[in-house]
């Protein structure tokens, strides 16, 4: 793709017909610089087929909060536009409304509050809340869907991987695999939730952290072709990465050649006063592969070497890896938990594509207009009570337990606090009967979720950098019930409704139905 196509295809442009259409119909009836709030949420945990989530990690705002900067209705776009006609050859967007485009049409205009990167979220509760002008905070609609469900997907399948790996490092090797340039986002996602270095060099690079690899098996090939061997192929990445030495042992016969050639070449760094790293495999039966490679590699006093994990690796792969090593190592006189404590995965297709579960169903919806000095709840009522959006100006309250353990997210309407509150009514979103009330001494903190990022356009918060993220993601994993983190069958996590928000959202249904 040229330059000018990428600014064009990637810039403003990078939305959905309709938004623009809206937008022109707001500016015809006079409503374009009315306010309104929309609210992006989704609305069930991604579900891979065999398993479900039962939580997210939230991931990608940065990434959007870059574009909206950027971005604007250059002469080039409006052209475009333009050019478009209808079905009867007229043009599709009037002239005055091309020229307010052009003059007025950014983000500037927008405020935003979010649930910051790396926290846990759940269904229902606004992770993005967008106030401002109803035109352009449709347009936005298409561009920030993009960027945050994609990011928000992979963090958590990322995070997943990394809890049932018991926290091993984690390598993201996707890249190859991913679909077109998404590769970039979904690196940085996945090194947000849970992945501890990219093969991605340029996502690395951008990210701070250092890119991370193996030798493939097209070396080893290279020299048997010409007629040497696997152990003079490894030899060869020794003696250029003495230092860094990771050995895939898999291209002939793992435990006859690959092995045993790795120990030699380790033997030989060793004797230069170098510490290999590791070996790797990618193929065949993997816990049994490491139980045989790990036996061997201690025999040769390389007990401390790592052994790499890799070929279409996601979170169930490797449950059952660490379960078949745990109850088989020990026959071969291993320590299952030290075997298993030096495993690294190497996790590429499974995790770049959210294998099993290919989008998250975020959705951005109008909830509020302000009009006669004061926010007017607005209601989209769905036959489906679960597609019934919260309606109004909101907050999200998380809930700890006395234990230090998020136990609810309470959605509450705007002039609400419950930082103080000695009792808390927990209401079921659309299921009215169903209530839970906490009382104080069961409570040891309620913490408001959302904060203030843009002010008309204006960053108003810090962005914290990946190490931050990634602590802020840990603390929140941690604060999780065992049973919400379980990859089979998860703990339900309660996301709640207060009192007055339950009230006003039945009233409205009750008002818009009678209206029909």
């Amino acid at each position: 793709m040229k330059i000018a196509d990428q600014e064009m295809a990637e810039g403003i442009l990078f939305t959905d017909m309709y938004q623009l259409t809206m937008a022109q119909v707001y500016f015809q009836m006079g409503l374009h610089e009315k306010q309104v709030q929309f609210d992006h949420f989704f609305r069930d945990y991604p579900d891979y087929g065999t398993h479900k989530a039962g939580y997210c990690i939230n991931a990608g705002l940065e990434w959007l909060l870059d574009w909206m900067a950027r971005v604007h209705f250059r002469d080039e776009d409006i052209e475009y536009l333009r050019g478009q006609k209808t079905h009867r050859g007229d043009p599709m967007f009037r002239p005055d409304f091309l020229d307010w485009l052009q003059s007025r049409c950014d983000f500037s205009s927008l405020s935003l509050w979010a649930i910051p990167e790396g926290r846990v979220v759940h269904p229902n509760e606004p992770l993005t809340v967008v106030r401002g002008p109803i035109a352009l905070a449709q347009i936005l609609e298409t561009s920030l869907l993009n960027h945050l469900n994609y990011q928000t997907l992979i963090a958590t399948k990322a995070s997943r991987i990394h809890e049932v790996g018991r926290k091993r490092l984690l390598l993201e090797f996707g890249l190859r695999r991913a679909q077109g340039k998404g590769a970039n986002a979904g690196a940085r996602a996945a090194l947000i939730g849970g992945a501890d270095y990219s093969s991605n060099v340029g996502a690395s690079a951008v990210m701070g952290t250092a890119p991370k690899g193996t030798h493939a098996h097209s070396l080893v090939q290279l020299y048997m072709a010409l007629g040497m061997g696997e152990l003079e192929a490894f030899q060869a990445y020794a003696d250029v990465f003495p230092d860094e030495t990771i050995l895939l042992v898999d291209t002939i016969d793992t435990i006859e050649s690959g092995v045993p050639n790795a120990i030699k070449v380790f033997e030989g760094l060793r004797r230069k006063g170098y510490a290999p790293l590791g070996i790797r495999l990618d193929s065949g039966d993997l816990a049994y592969l490491s139980i045989q490679a790990a036996r061997m590699l201690n025999e040769a006093g390389f007990e401390d070497v790592s052994i790499v994990l890799s070929n279409n690796l996601d979170e169930l792969v490797i449950w059952q890896i660490i379960t078949q090593i745990s109850l088989e190592a020990p026959r071969y006189g291993l320590d299952a938990d030290r075997l298993i404590n030096r495993l690294v995965y190497g996790v590429g297709t499974h995790l770049i594509t959210s294998w099993g579960e290919p989008a998250l169903g975020g959705v951005y919806k109008l909830v509020a207009v302000y009009d006669q000095d004061k926010w007017i709840p607005a209601l989209k009522v769905s036959e489906s009570p679960t597609k019934t959006p919260n309606p109004g100006y909101k907050r999200v309250w998380r809930v700890y337990d006395n234990r230090g353990n998020a136990t609810a997210d309470l959605i509450s309407l705007d002039e609400e606090d419950f930082s103080a509150e000695d009792q808390v009514v927990l209401r079921h979103p659309y299921e009215y009967s169903k209530m839970r009330t906490l009382n104080r001494s069961e409570i040891s903190e309620i913490e408001p979720l959302l904060v203030e990022v843009l002010r008309e356009g204006q960053l108003v918060y810090d962005l914290p950098d990946l190490e931050q993220i990634r602590l802020t993601r840990n603390l929140d994993i941690e604060r999780l019930d065992p049973g919400v983190k379980r990859i089979m069958n998860p703990h339900i996590y309660h996301v709640s409704l207060s009192n007055k928000l339950l009230s006003l959202k039945q009233t409205l249904i009750d008002e818009a139905r009678e209206k029909k």
